[in-house]
């Protein structure tokens, strides 16, 4: 039957939120099918008068009465979906053909753990094996085998997939004995430390260099200024990243909620190109303090265009929604020198038309007089926001030195870097 339940912690437990049914069980369309979202009448009662963002199981849906009809799946459930190497597990794990027709089949049974505060009623085992785990050397070790060697030892893994991208990863959690498990295979109160296990994209050097890059490149970005979480910890092909969207607490576990760009913008799509523009808007519609908000959604992008993280797509920036009802962009995630990845991977979002008339290099000061249209942001006081960066860009190659960047590198992107000061410099007049 073409129905789900989606379900949000919060308060310390899992709620009935809202229900997804599709119109006339079209399972062949995926996600491109349409049907109805509605919110259960207990969850809404409590919650009508406030509206919280953060209530909402997506931006783009007000808590109310109200049946939401869809063209196509609300965008918020394709946050939820096993992407890339996940997908595959999944369709290996179900016996799912690798077509659209899939996609109905994982939002039922591949959505029991994934990252942020929302889950598919069902999907989760909740059903804990008694098991030691495994140390972190073995983890390394059996690198993109390790939930295979993992369920081989009688592990509980299926939570470990929930998670989207081109790159293997795993989400891990580690108990107090400092043992791995799979998400999803420990109660809460066994949990230490929330983790992202990432493996190369490919078995070429360049896949293994853009991983080992990634962790000083997300320390060249906390020295920006940009909004960072823990450092990243590589070992041997292994790249260990502390999760931002779960925090465990003196009260138990907190599951934060986790809306991606792409879904605040309504992009019912993988692969989609996102306009800079629209996503600016958005966060100045949505964001709890909408002005500091976009000074960081374009630093972001002021480092991605001159150290060259051209994987910038919508889906690697997301809301991290509090308790508390603050929205802010969650920190960094995903930021890495992709240019160097064998598949060649363009520069995925962009600034609209004269915004961006060459990809890759924008035209600063013409964003600045574009956003001011668009969010009302004062285009004189960004101009000047824009070229006080040039001096945190001009001295980028000393920052890739200290924190840990290939020498290589560095001389790869200097000139580049040299540029993009200049053309931000440029934004002042």
């Amino acid at each position: 039957m073409g129905v789900v339940v989606i379900e949000i912690f919060t308060a310390g437990q899992w709620h009935k939120a809202a229900v997804f049914s599709l119109y006339g069980d079209d399972f062949s369309a995926g996600y491109h099918a349409g049907g109805g979202l509605s919110y259960d009448i207990d969850y809404v009662l409590p919650r009508l008068e406030e509206d919280r963002i953060v209530d909402r199981v997506g931006c783009l849906y007000p808590i109310n009465f109200d049946l939401y009809g869809n063209e196509s799946w609300p965008a918020f459930l394709l946050d939820l979906l096993p992407t890339g190497a996940a997908r595959d597990a999944w369709l290996e794990l179900l016996r799912l053909s690798d077509d659209d027709s899939s996609w109905w089949q994982l939002l039922r049974f591949a959505t029991g753990n994934p990252p942020g505060n929302l889950r598919i009623a069902g999907a989760a085992e909740e059903v804990y094996i008694d098991h030691p785990g495994f140390n972190r050397q073995e983890v390394v070790e059996k690198n993109v085998d390790f939930i295979e060697y993992a369920e081989a030892n009688g592990a509980l893994v299926s939570g470990a997939s929930d998670v989207q991208g081109q790159a293997p990863k795993f989400l891990l959690v580690e108990d107090h004995q400092n043992r791995w498990h799979a998400e999803g295979a420990l109660p809460d109160n066994q949990v230490k430390c929330y983790w992202l296990v990432k493996f190369p994209r490919g078995k070429k050097d360049a896949d293994r260099r853009v991983l080992f890059n990634e962790s000083p490149y997300y320390e060249v970005a906390r020295a920006f200024g940009v909004r960072t979480g823990a450092p990243l910890e590589y070992q041997d092909d292994a790249l260990f990243v502390r999760r931002f969207d779960r925090r465990v607490t003196q009260s138990g576990v907190e599951r934060l909620g986790l809306e991606s760009m792409a879904s605040v913008c309504g992009i019912s799509e993988f692969g989609f190109r996102a306009s800079h523009n629209d996503c600016c808007a958005m966060i100045g519609k949505y964001a709890t303090d909408p002005r500091r908000e976009i000074l960081e959604y374009i630093k972001r992008d002021i480092l991605n265009v001159a150290l060259r993280n051209t994987d910038n797509h919508s889906r690697n920036t997301a809301f991290l929604k509090y308790p508390s009802g603050t929205v802010e962009l969650s920190p960094l995630f995903d930021f890495a020198p992709m240019f160097l990845d064998p598949e060649g991977i363009a520069r995925a979002s962009r600034w609209d038309a004269e915004g961006e008339k060459e990809i890759g290099l924008p035209d600063w000061g013409r964003i600045a007089e574009d956003l001011e249209q668009e969010t009302g942001f004062c285009s004189t006081d960004l101009r000047q926001w824009m070229a006080d960066q040039s001096l945190l860009v001009k001295r980028l190659p000393e920052t890739m030195k200290h924190c840990g960047v290939e020498e290589e590198l560095i001389e790869r992107l200097s000139r580049r870097i040299e540029t993009v000061t200049r053309m931000l410099q440029e934004a002042r007049t």
